[in-house]
This record gives C-alpha cells, structure tokens and sequence, in this order.
C-alpha cells in the first residue's frame, strides 16, 4: 500500500471572495465556507479570521485543530465514516496545505457538569511565554468561530463541531487539485530489509465507559469498547483517526493534526528500511476500571505485537491518571514475550519537579524517554486581541470557577489549559541539565 503525501507550503492565510494558491498565500472564499457551516441547525453562527505567528493574539475556546488535506487519487476520501462512506484510505495520493491549520473554536455548554468527562475548551498565545511551549504557534491558523445550540448532547456537539472542521479543512485542500506540489513523499512498506528488527508502535489510547465517544475514533467509530487494532501508518495520515471535539481541548490529549503528524509515526517512517523495519501501528484501549480488565487490555497488545512479528516497540500514550497503569503492564507484558520496549512519555514531577515524575512503575520498564513535564506553572501576559468564542475564560475547569478576562494576563498553575503545552510524543525538543 503507498500513499503519496503533496505538500503545498502555506505561509499566508488572506480572507476573500474566491479560492486560490499561489506562492505560498492560500486566499480564501469566507462567504462560501461560513454558509457551508451554518447550513447544520445545531450552529448558530459562525466566523473566520486568520491567527499569524508573533501576534499578540489570543485564541479562546479551541475543541480541535486540523491540518488541510485532500485525496485526489486512491479509494476513499479524508477523514472516512466521517465525510463519506468507510472506504479504507491510505493509498493513492492526498495533498496536504503545511504550515496551516483549521482550528475549531466552539462555544459550548455541555451536560456533564463535572469529572473526567466534562466538556473541555483550551487556548493558544501567538507570541511570548504561551507560544514558547506549543507546537502550534508556530503554524499560520485559519479560526473557525461558532456556537453550538444551546441543551446540545456531548455527542450531538461533537458531530457538529467535527463535521464543520473537516468540511472546512478538505475544502480548503481541494482548492491544490489541479495544482503541482512543491514536494511529493511516498509512504510504502513493501519491502522488509533482512537483518533489521521488526519495530511496532504500541499507541494507548484513553477511553472512559461512562463516556459516550470515549476520545479517540477510528473511521468514525469510537474505541471505547475495542481490544487491540492493528493500523497501517498510511491511515493515519489520511485521518482515518480522530479526535473526540468535546475533550480534546487540553494539552495532554491529541488534536486530528497530532494524528496526522504523529511524530513517532513519522520517525519510524524514516527508519525503515535503514535502521528497522516499520510493523505499524497498535491502537489500544487503555484506563480499564479493574486490575482485571487492564491485566487482559496489556496482554492483548503484547499478543497482537507477537503475532505480527514485532522483535521491538514503542510504547506511548494519550491521557491521565490510572490509563498509565495500562501503558506499564503493557511494557511488562511485551517484555515476557521476547519484544524488547521503549516507553515515551510526558512527566508530572510536580510544580517544582521534585515529585515522582511517573504513577506507576514497574521492573521492566527499563528504556523510558521524557517528553518534558505538564505541571509547571506560566505566567502568560495580556494580549492585544482574542479570537474566539470566549471574551471570558475560566482557567480552573470545576464548577463555578470564576471567569477572567480573555485579554488580560493569566496565571496558569500547569500548561495542559494551552493547546500544545504538553509535548505527548515527542514533537518538541527538549534539554535535559543534570545536577
């Protein structure tokens, strides 16, 4: 299976009255695309605007964020069981719009006041301190304001908010279709380089049985009661993963754009061939509610990993809490069975780093790469303009948390409330100073 990746390059985002690219400037038909969005009842309104980076720009109530592509060749579209049938992807050619991305800023209310699956909304600075810790400030943004109808369902809402995005996304793309890519990269496995090992990614996935779509959803279906699946990298990059819109907006979960540029995915991708041979990918459901379910959740991956003939893993994950006691097990058990483990992970470590930086432990988890910390506090100075839903915020999420100005200046006790601040898997590049 090979997919072919056209990269068109965007560096400008200009609002208009007509679609074109040239050079690097994406114009866009703002008329056409809001009447695209409103078209479904459960939004009420709706704008665009264009966030550069180095503006003192704040954006508020960010669901999701989504990188621009479009299939011209091959079964499928982007994003399938969302915008059309589940026809598999990964093949063919998919043109992408680097550089940019759609985010969806949507204001919502949900009906789950409280826990782990309550409604979630984050923000992104453009410059200064905020900027400095997410990997999205540095990416040209096209803002996709609007607002759900009011008593909406979590589920409800999200359909909505995805639906909206992605419509958006795969029509700005379209508009490269005729277009001759500046660069053009070919993803196939084919071929397997005898004497290399055989390398998987084991990706945990955060799911909640109380919650109805669970934050992660492959060809639209949500995993929240699947075992192990096996995943070709090449879906991947024509989103045949998504996000739940209704969590994702905290930095330890993963936007639609971290699924399409999963740096692990990626770096393997480049080792194939030369320093390993790329299996795929493991998508697993991790944060069972008894040791039970996550002692057979880790051994399931570990078994799949064997049977497909993996003598190495990275294992990494997505979420909180007791979901990690899933990622260790995991290692334990693809350790017994002969496949040897690296663990990439974030660390807490407390707001002074002095705490225990990982849950749990155990004794085969012996190869761990930090990805840098959640905890510590930042300070983020006024801004000169906010866009987005919110012209207030509130920076703890509990009920009745006091709302604060959007403009002013923030005091945020960890960086999970910035999209971005919390590096899952890698993208970043991170120091480490030994005392």
């Amino acid at each position: 299976m090979t997919l072919e990746l056209a990269e068109f390059p965007v560096t400008h985002v200009r609002l208009g009255r007509r679609f074109a690219y040239q050079g690097g400037t994406l114009e866009v038909n703002e008329g056409e695309l809001i009447d695209h969005v409103v078209k479904d009842s459960r939004i009420t309104d709706a704008s665009l605007a264009v966030a550069m980076p180095g503006e003192k720009v704040r954006i508020t109530g960010i669901r999701d964020i989504v990188e621009p592509r479009y299939k011209v060749s091959g079964s499928g579209r982007v994003f399938p069981g969302i915008l059309g049938p589940v026809d598999d992807v990964g093949e063919g050619r998919t043109h992408r719009l680097s550089g940019m991305t759609v985010i969806a800023a949507a204001a919502y209310e949900g009906t789950i006041r409280a826990g782990t699956t309550v409604q979630r909304s984050a923000i992104l600075d453009m410059s200064g301190p905020g900027a400095d810790i997410s990997r999205f400030s540095k990416h040209t943004h096209l803002v996709l304001s609007f607002r759900i109808a009011p008593g909406l369902a979590e589920l409800d809402a999200h359909t909505a908010i995805q639906l909206a995005e992605f419509k958006v996304a795969q029509r700005l793309a379209q508009v490269t279709e005729e277009l001759t890519a500046e660069k053009i990269r070919a993803y196939e496995f084919k071929n397997s380089t005898t004497g290399l090992p055989k390398v998987m990614l084991i990706q945990g996935c955060i799911t909640d049985p109380q919650h109805v779509h669970s934050g992660v959803g492959y060809y639209g279906l949500s995993l929240r009661n699947s075992m192990a699946t096996f995943v070709h990298p090449n879906e991947l990059f024509d989103g045949a993963v998504t996000v739940d819109t209704t969590r994702s907006g905290r930095g330890y979960y993963p936007t639609t754009w971290d699924w399409q540029n999963h740096p692990l995915v990626l770096g393997l991708c480049e080792a194939h061939g030369r320093d390993l041979n790329f299996g795929g990918v493991i998508l697993q459901r991790i944060r069972f509610e008894t040791a039970h379910g996550k002692e057979v959740g880790s051994r399931n991956a570990a078994r799949l990993a064997k049977a497909l003939g993996a003598d190495g893993a990275l294992v990494t994950w997505l979420g909180g809490g007791n979901a990690f006691v899933d990622v260790m097990l995991t290692v334990k058990a693809c350790e017994r069975n002969g496949i040897k483990t690296t663990l990439v992970t974030y660390e807490h470590g407390g707001k002074a780093g002095l705490d225990s930086p990982l849950l749990y432990y155990v004794r085969e988890a012996d190869a761990v790469v930090s990805t840098g910390t959640l905890d510590r506090a930042v300070d983020l100075p006024a801004v000169e303009k906010v866009i987005g839903p919110y012209e207030e915020i509130k920076v703890l999420s509990y009920p009745g948390a006091p709302a604060v100005s959007a403009r002013g200046p923030l005091s945020l006790e960890a960086r999970d409330s910035i999209i971005g601040g919390v590096d899952l898997w890698g993208e970043g590049s991170w120091v480490c100073h030994g005392y």
